[in-house]
C-alpha cells in the first residue's frame, strides 16, 4: 500500500512538472485538437515556399545557433527531387539562425574591402527606417533633445509645426516631421547620399557578390545536410506550440 501510494504521487508530480513546463493545463491534452496531431503531419513536401516564409517571419529568431558539431555533422546526397525539396525546407527552418549569421559574416568580409560601402549601407538603412513613423518620431525627438542641451534657440526651431484642430480632431492626417522638416526631405537626402557613395565605392557590386556567395553556401548546406531526428522533433514541437497558441486565442 505504501509503495502504491508513493508510485502514484511520483507519477502525478512528473505529469504536473510537464504541464507547468508547457504552460498549459493538463486536461487539454485530451482535446480533439491535440489528438489530431502526430509527427507525420509535419510533411515538408506539402509546405509551400509562402508557408515557409510566413513561418520564418513569425518564429522566434532569438534562439541561439546550433552547435558547429551539429551544423557540420553529416552530409548526404538526396535520393530524389522530392527528398531534396523536403530537406531544403526543413534545414532552412531548423538552421535559420546559423544561416543568418553565415550571410552576415560574408557581408562583413565583403565590406572590409570597401569602407565607404559600410557608410553607404548605413545611410541606406536610415533612409528606409525613416519611412517608419515610430522610428522617425523617436529619431527626431532624440536629436532635438541633444541639440537643446547646447542651443535651446535652435532646438525650438526644430519643433514640428502645430496641426490645426477642428472640433477636437485634426483637420488633416498628421504629417511626420523630422527635426522640423518634412520626412521626405531626410529620406531624399540620405537616399541621394547613399546612392552617391554606392557609386563612388563601387560597393553595390560587392554587396551583390557577397549576398550571392552567402545564399549559395546556405542552399548547398541545406541541400546536403541530412536532417536528423532532433530537427524533425523540433519542427513538430514548434508546429504544436504555434497551433496551441492559436487554439488558446479562440
Amino acid at each position: 500500500s505504501l509503495f502504491f501510494t508513493f508510485t502514484c504521487f511520483s507519477l502525478s508530480s512528473f505529469l504536473s512538472n510537464i504541464t507547468l513546463s508547457l504552460h498549459i493545463p493538463f486536461f487539454h491534452f485530451q482535446s480533439p485538437l491535440h489528438q489530431s496531431f502526430s509527427p507525420k503531419s509535419m510533411d515538408w513536401g506539402n509546405v509551400t515556399a509562402e508557408d515557409l516564409v510566413d513561418a520564418l517571419r513569425e518564429v522566434d529568431w532569438s534562439s541561439p545557433p546550433r552547435p558547429l558539431s551539429e551544423f557540420f555533422s553529416r552530409f548526404t546526397v538526396p535520393r530524389s527531387s522530392s527528398k531534396w525539396n523536403s530537406r531544403l525546407k526543413c534545414n532552412l527552418y531548423y538552421y535559420r539562425t546559423n544561416y543568418f549569421i553565415l550571410i552576415v559574416s560574408v557581408l562583413i568580409l565583403g565590406f572590409l574591402r570597401r569602407p565607404l560601402a559600410i557608410v553607404a549601407a548605413l545611410l541606406t538603412a536610415l533612409s528606409i527606417a525613416f519611412l517608419n513613423d515610430s522610428f522617425a518620431g523617436t529619431f527626431s525627438e532624440k536629436v532635438t533633445r541633444t541639440v537643446r542641451q547646447f542651443s535651446p534657440h535652435l532646438a525650438a526651431k526644430m519643433r514640428p509645426p502645430l496641426t490645426p484642430v477642428i472640433r477636437g480632431r485634426p483637420s488633416a492626417k498628421r504629417a511626420i516631421y523630422i527635426c522640423g522638416r518634412p520626412r521626405w526631405v531626410f529620406v531624399l537626402i540620405f537616399s541621394s547620399a547613399s546612392f552617391f557613395l554606392w557609386f563612388v565605392s563601387a560597393g553595390l557590386l560587392t554587396v551583390l557578390w557577397a549576398l550571392a556567395i552567402g545564399l549559395l553556401a546556405t542552399i548547398l548546406h541545406a541541400s546536403f545536410r541530412t536532417p536528423n531526428l532532433k530537427a524533425r522533433l523540433n519542427t513538430f514541437r514548434e508546429e504544436f506550440r504555434a497551433v496551441w497558441r492559436n487554439y488558446s486565442e479562440l
